[in-house]
């Protein structure tokens, strides 16, 4: 017999992949007991309330999304503002980051209505995602590397809406722009 804790995981799996596929649109408390293929009794069973199993879900997509950026842009490897920007704006608009962005901009939009417990969620993805930023950035060419990140964080998510609202084409001309600035900074800084 699965114990509490084991199925637990297993339903916040479940749940991630839901919400990844579909979004937060499919998350009323009955869609999400189907989706983890659970009752909605069991499911709250589990967990204290609708707010911790989305929040232990998107905790759990921000940790996949956490190591897939690792992975693309190890944590040892030290760019410039410029450099940081156009690497993580390409993998912004990868056909493998794409979901995760877009459920980040629904988190977003839910945090800015005050939604719980999107508040606490977007804030802590959000706190993430500078850490991570500031951890990329070369100390040397960085004098604030806080206020930096937050500037290229600010960016990359500007990046994902645009994808959302105008299109692919767009954020990839605005990719290939910020690429041709490091390529125009390398330049530079060879001569």
């Amino acid at each position: 017999m699965i114990g509490r804790d084991e199925q637990r995981d297993r339903v916040v799996e479940a749940l991630a992949g839901h919400l990844l596929q579909t979004g937060l649109a499919q998350a009323s408390l009955r869609q999400l007991a189907a989706a983890a293929g659970v009752s909605d009794r069991m499911l709250l069973y589990y967990f204290r309330d609708k707010g911790e199993v989305l929040a232990l879900a998107m905790g759990r997509l921000a940790g996949d999304m956490a190591l897939r950026l690792a992975t693309a842009l190890p944590g040892d490897e030290r760019l410039s503002q410029t450099a940081l920007t156009a690497r993580a704006a390409r993998l912004v608009i990868d056909d493998s980051f794409r979901p995760f962005m877009r459920l980040w901009i629904e988190a977003v939009a839910a945090a800015a209505r005050g939604e719980a417990p999107f508040v606490d969620i977007a804030r802590q993805i959000g706190e993430g995602f500078l850490v991570w930023l500031e951890d990329r950035l070369d100390p040397v060419t960085t004098p604030d590397p806080a206020g930096t990140a937050t500037a290229i964080l600010a960016q990359l998510d500007g990046l994902a809406l645009l994808e959302v609202c105008v299109g692919s084409t767009r954020a990839l001309q605005a990719v290939e722009a910020l690429e041709r600035l490091t390529d125009a900074e390398i330049m530079t800084s060879n001569s």
